[in-house]
């Protein structure tokens, strides 16, 4: 496709054979220019998602906010932590993981850590059916972890990364707001996590764990990278789910009692938007992909971004121009026409074809679609169009928390190391690069290192409860 601007190109003189494919270009660039946003808008999107983080602070307002702004009861220490094996749980999607971690002394860094694990596919009976299956499933696959390492007769400290909305009320301690990702297994929500947890480990009866910790997939992702770079007090997950967090002043957290230092802060912006604060910036294609989504009318600010939406918001935007007739000769296959069936990985590859299209034309085929050079172009700037949307609007996010975290500790210069995971921010060729851009753009106050975090999860979990356990160790000797 040529490098033009569309403005300058209906200024040129083409030949009467070109025409044509002029136009088709110039309308599909009126359709995907609808997925642009300017900075003035980022801007909006930032000023009112500081309006429901603050609400979501408050006693008075948190159950109205959007950004419920949940306390984790995680607080950064400088005190290093335990020794020794611990069980590391991850749970956030259809992919679980357990882990063997070994935290060890080391004589350069203070410490180190080893890691082993398994990943077990969550069926889906599980994830739609009771708790109590879905928590049965999880202890067969910590049975079967531990007789493969040869660890049943140790009864090790566990921690568990669960990567949904949870309510705490302390370290251990958590109540499932709401499911979201896929997931509707009946019983858990309003219910203490940890317990059912305990709970089917204790129905099994052929192994014993001590869970000492719960956290979410962010907070273990920052937690990771703390103990790398000690100004690492940001997490951001961009995958199958998106989310953030942070250290909030414990002062601003009316939740909790205490006044001194600070205290990660679970913001689950994924259900930004819930009160109309998006409804501006939503397009044809994000309502359709939210009436037909397990959860309609939550987690819109998510369904604009992660990897559980982007490409089925692909899929629906290809729809919309074969429709027009700009695209595969107005023709969709069986393929295309079925949900679900343009996975958010073909966006990846997609884009990453930026030469003969042979990788474009090979992904299509897949999906039914004989595509000329045309049709692959126009297939990879839809896809462009959705995924650069996300990284921007993703940005505008961590954008606002970095700015808070700024104002509140009055630094006219923040320095500030982001720990980031997540399939979508680790492997779409372009959505890191878009995302700082964004983020450095609207935080221009802001010396902003980002840091991609390896098993950020399991590790994670296990350092907070290495950590848990040398405090409750430091209790116990005085």
């Amino acid at each position: 496709m040529p490098c033009v601007s569309p403005r300058r190109m209906m200024k040129m003189k083409v030949p009467k054979t070109c025409s044509s494919i002029l136009r088709r270009i110039l309308m599909v660039d009126q359709v995907l220019s609808e997925f642009w946003l300017e900075t003035e808008e980022l801007k909006e999107v930032m000023r009112r998602m500081q309006l429901e983080m603050d609400r979501g602070l408050g006693v008075v307002t948190h159950d109205q906010a959007s950004v419920k702004m949940l306390p984790t009861y995680v607080c950064l220490t400088t005190d290093g932590s335990d020794v020794g094996d611990f069980i590391a749980l991850d749970l956030g999607g259809t992919n679980f993981r357990v882990m063997l971690v070994k935290v060890g002394e080391d004589e350069k860094r203070g410490w180190k850590v080893e890691t082993r694990h398994q990943v077990y596919s969550v069926p889906e009976k599980a994830m739609t059916g009771t708790a109590q299956m879905l928590f049965d499933y999880i202890a067969e696959c910590i049975s079967d972890f531990l007789s493969k390492h040869h660890l049943k007769h140790k009864k090790l400290p566990l921690g568990f990364t669960f990567s949904f909305p949870v309510r705490h009320e302390d370290i251990d301690k958590g109540f499932l707001v709401n499911w979201t990702k896929g997931f509707k297994a009946s019983g858990a929500e309003g219910n203490n996590v940890v317990s059912l947890l305990r709970d089917a480990i204790q129905r099994r009866g052929d192994f014993e764990m001590d869970v000492v910790a719960m956290v979410n997939d962010t907070v273990a992702t920052m937690i990771s990278c703390y103990y790398d770079d000690r100004s690492c007090e940001v997490g951001v997950i961009v995958g199958t789910g998106c989310n953030a967090c942070y250290m909030e002043e414990m002062q601003r957290v009316e939740l909790v009692e205490g006044e001194e230092g600070r205290m990660c802060v679970n913001t689950e912006w994924g259900a930004f938007g819930a009160n109309g604060e998006l409804e501006e910036f939503r397009l044809e294609y994000d309502r359709r992909v939210d009436r037909t989504s397990l959860n309609p009318g939550q987690q819109l600010y998510e369904k604009l971004i992660s990897g559980k939406y982007m490409g089925e918001l692909v899929r629906v935007v290809l729809l919309k121009l074969v429709s027009l007739g700009l695209l595969f000769h107005g023709r969709a296959s069986r393929q295309l026409k079925t949900r679900g069936s343009f996975q958010t990985c073909f966006v990846s590859q997609i884009e990453s074809d930026t030469g003969d299209r042979e990788q474009i034309c090979s992904t299509l085929s897949r999906l039914g679609l004989s595509a000329s050079q045309l049709d692959c172009d126009i297939v990879r700037l839809a896809c462009e169009s959705v995924s650069t949307r996300a990284a921007r609007l993703c940005g505008a996010g961590l954008a606002s928390i970095i700015n808070r975290m700024r104002e509140r500790r009055r630094q006219d210069v923040l320095k500030i190391t982001v720990g980031a995971d997540g399939s979508v921010y680790k492997l779409h060729p372009c959505f890191q690069e878009k995302f700082h851009k964004a983020v450095r753009e609207l935080a221009p106050c802001c010396d902003i290192t980002f840091v991609q975090s390896e098993e950020g999860s399991g590790r994670g979990a296990a350092l907070i409860s290495a950590g848990v356990c040398k405090t409750a160790a430091c209790v116990l000797n005085k």
